[in-house]
């Protein structure tokens, strides 16, 4: 990755927690996987669910920034584009003289406005990646990040044995007595 300027890589986790991640229940059963990445303090709590967890990122600032900027980007771009391609489909059904004027030779307006069709829609699918990879994948990593240190956080505190009767201390008993 090619760092950015004014951009500190060092203290962003750049791989995917789920990238390599095995299907559930599979492999290491015994527990002798890697172990799990370090949990910040108080972000998952014993007795969390999933739910719990994704409703709680859901809320919170970081992932409201991610899904603002998504829409800021997205409903401006999706508008300007389908009103470029209703203006084109009103203009061959309204205006066929205007349509059929040669540009050059015998391609015409209504060539050059289709092909313009194809160009706008590889260009906006391109913005749309640079934008994504400009203004939301690092948040959205991040995030991602997150959900998977509690995610991780919760499986622990579930492995964690409880006070059971095979680990709950016992009144001894003399030999020949019922209890």
């Amino acid at each position: 990755m090619e760092k950015q300027d004014g951009r500190e890589t060092a203290a962003v986790r750049l791989d995917d927690p789920w990238y390599e991640a095995l299907a559930s229940d599979w492999g290491e059963p015994d527990g002798s996987g890697p172990p799990p990445a370090p949990v910040p303090p108080g972000s998952a709590a014993d007795g969390d669910t999933d739910s719990d967890i994704y409703l709680r990122v859901q809320r919170s600032a970081a992932f409201q920034e991610v899904r603002g900027r998504y829409r800021r980007f997205v409903i401006p771009a999706s508008l300007a584009f389908f009103l470029w391609y209703f203006a084109y489909v009103v203009a061959a059904t309204t205006a066929p003289e205007l349509m059929a004027k040669p540009v050059v030779g015998a391609v015409n307006v209504a060539m050059v406005a289709g092909l313009g069709q194809f160009l706008s829609t590889f260009l906006l699918a391109w913005a749309y990646a640079r934008h994504a990879r400009l203004r939301r994948d690092r948040a959205a990593l991040e995030l991602r990040w997150a959900v998977f240190d509690q995610e991780q956080a919760r499986e622990q505190a579930e492995k964690r044995p409880g006070p059971t009767s095979a680990t709950m201390p016992t009144a001894p008993t003399t030999p020949g007595r019922a209890r």
